[in-house]
């Protein structure tokens, strides 16, 4: 911070221990004028690298998921508790955080409540060839409408929108011939909120500038796995068989509720924490 000295014929940078303080001399046109403040990233880096140790346990669990690997074609209660195991510990790592954050943050919560619906979810689909499928797809629609609502209506980006409308259509355009009566309409209100969601999450990055925010980051790329995951899921469903599909698709689902949640450790009621982030 330093002050700047206008004269009649220039302008000398001079260090200034009170900024705030105004000052000047009317007889030669000297004045002292505080410059302002650069702008901030709402997190610095020490802050990106704690939420590291948060997420070990969830880690862990992936691991346990992928060594295990327990056959989908025998599905129990163990299988199903293993594959929610990361989902849990995402629900540890937003709790982590501390209650008082969650009831806070509205944005938080939603995700939270989002993270648990998903592992329904996650239940369901252990047992969609006895006739579950749809249950868990419910599960997710729910999970998409709470994450789209904690991602915000701010800012519209009407050009993000309309590119995630026509991903939506030519990825329902694929799949509407492979599906059958029963799918039809379930499927395309599921391809609409995914979109949805996708929208929502991109909406906010912007990857240049001094307003960049990594957890925008974060979001806006947990949005495009989680269609990658669900896109692998539906042509291997109903269209064709995806070589190392369940790996594809567990491992895209898996980073993207990471990185969803991620998204959640800093609040998006913006202006207020913006103001307190310039305070501090």
């Amino acid at each position: 911070m330093g002050e700047i000295s206008v004269g009649r014929d220039l302008a000398i940078f001079s260090p200034c221990p009170h900024p705030w303080r105004s000052k000047g001399r009317l007889g030669s046109w000297t004045y002292h004028l505080p410059l302002p403040s650069l702008p901030r990233h709402r997190l610095s880096s020490p802050q990106v690298k704690s939420e590291g140790p948060k997420l070990v346990p969830f880690f862990k669990a992936t691991c346990v998921y992928f060594v295990l690997w327990l056959p989908s074609t025998s599905p129990s209660w163990v299988s199903a508790l293993i594959k929610c195991l990361p989902i849990f510990c995402l629900w540890l790592f937003l709790l982590a955080h501390g209650l008082g954050f969650l009831l806070a943050h509205p944005s938080a919560t939603r995700i939270f409540v989002g993270l648990v619906f998903s592992a329904l979810g996650d239940a369901f689909l252990i047992w969609q060839d006895q006739g579950y499928f749809v249950h868990g797809l419910l599960m997710f629609a729910v999970t998409h409408m709470l994450y789209a609502s904690a991602f915000g209506m701010r800012p519209l980006a009407l050009r993000t929108g309309l590119m995630m409308a026509v991903l939506s259509c030519l990825a329902y355009a694929l799949l509407y011939p492979c599906l059958s009566d029963a799918f039809t309409y379930p499927v395309g209100v599921y391809v609409a909120l995914i979109g949805f969601m996708s929208w929502r999450a991109l909406a906010g990055l912007r990857l240049v500038g001094a307003a960049w925010r990594w957890t925008e980051l974060a979001a806006g790329s947990g949005a495009v796995l989680f269609i990658i995951s669900d896109l692998t899921i539906a042509l291997n469903k109903f269209c064709f068989l995806v070589p190392y599909s369940r790996a594809l698709i567990m491992s895209t689902y898996y980073a993207a509720q990471m990185l969803i949640a991620l998204s959640a450790v800093e609040s998006r009621e913006p202006m207020e924490d913006y103001r307190l982030s310039k305070a501090n």
